[in-house]
């Protein structure tokens, strides 16, 4: 489920990096996280700017991407008994966003869920075949586990006692644009657009037009939102779905996924909340999660009917 920028012209003749990234003129794109990104600027980005973006990405992705058998939380997910690991500095924040997520959903967030999503086949290989009856009852045997009391966090030390599949879905990306955000305001970029392909922020004087991409069909738009020096995010159930009822936006507190409701956009100040907001519009009342978040949201529930803040900037088409 995606945003859809305003029109931009397609560069004629892009330069191409060794690892597949693209840029001309004001326009940067690059794979990160298993899609397609795009940074645009007015002034175009020098290539140590753009070494160092793709540097930060792969320290990132180095870290928290459990599809990688090299990163961090694959360590965690494989460590018989659990152990103590040091997570870097941007830790702190990424686990503190989950922190308030995990406690105004009732646990329905939870970076724990990566288990859950192996066993319905989206595992480290994208097999996309849920695990047999009596692996799942096995694990179902062992109990649960929830962010609240299986980890215990000193700092940006994590201490776990069992191997645990850490998935940061939920926050990840929308983190990654900030992250990437700030590098280019270090460099004195005022005025970008940080598309992570569905979560995106944007920074200048002048509001973008976004559009509001249909739930079931890519090539529609269901409205648009107005953004200016904010973060939009979207989510929904079937950019990756994979089966009858089988997609990723799953309920931690029962490894099974939602239904209800099918698409979700949240704006808010940084693109990691509103990431974050968009999963959880799907399992809690919006009114409860303004009672701890400064945002707006449109959601879709699968009769049809759209729900919206009252202070969302934009426009639904009937």
């Amino acid at each position: 489920m995606s945003p859809k920028k305003p029109d931009v012209q397609e560069p004629s003749r892009p330069t191409v990096g060794p690892d597949g990234s693209t840029a001309d003129g004001g326009r940067f794109d690059f794979d990160a996280l298993g899609t397609r990104w795009q940074i645009e600027t007015d002034v175009p980005l020098s290539q140590e700017l753009r070494s160092r973006i793709l540097h930060r990405i792969q320290r990132f992705d180095a870290t928290y991407s459990r599809f990688r058998p090299d990163s961090l939380v694959s360590r965690i997910a494989t460590t018989p008994g659990g152990g103590r690991f040091e997570f870097p500095e941007d830790s702190l924040a990424l686990f503190g966003l989950y922190d308030r997520l995990h406690a105004a959903t009732d646990g329905a967030v939870d970076p724990l869920v990566g288990r859950d999503l192996e066993l319905l086949g989206y595992d480290s290989v994208y097999s996309l075949r849920p695990a047999p009856d009596e692996v799942r009852a096995a694990e179902r045997a062992r109990g649960r586990v929830s962010w609240a009391r299986d980890v215990v966090r000193d700092g940006t030390t994590v201490v776990t006692e069992r191997p645990l599949v850490i998935d940061v879905g939920a926050v990840g990306k929308g983190y990654l644009v900030d992250l990437l955000s700030a590098i280019l305001r270090e460099a004195d970029h005022t005025r970008f657009v940080v598309d992570g392909s569905g979560d995106l922020r944007h920074a200048g004087e002048q509001t973008i037009r976004v559009g509001l991409e249909h739930p079931f069909d890519p090539q529609r738009v269901i409205g648009v939102a107005d953004l200016r020096n904010q973060a939009l995010c979207a989510s929904g159930i079937s950019r990756r779905a994979w089966g009858d009822g089988l997609h990723h936006v799953l309920d931690a507190r029962t490894g099974v996924p939602v239904g209800g409701v099918v698409a979700t956009w949240a704006v808010a100040d940084q693109a990691a909340r509103a990431d974050g907001l968009a999963t959880a519009l799907f399992f809690t009342d919006p009114r409860r999660l303004t009672e701890s978040f400064d945002f707006a949201y449109v959601r879709v529930r699968s009769d049809g009917r759209a729900e919206f803040s009252p202070d969302f900037a934009g426009e639904l088409f009937t």
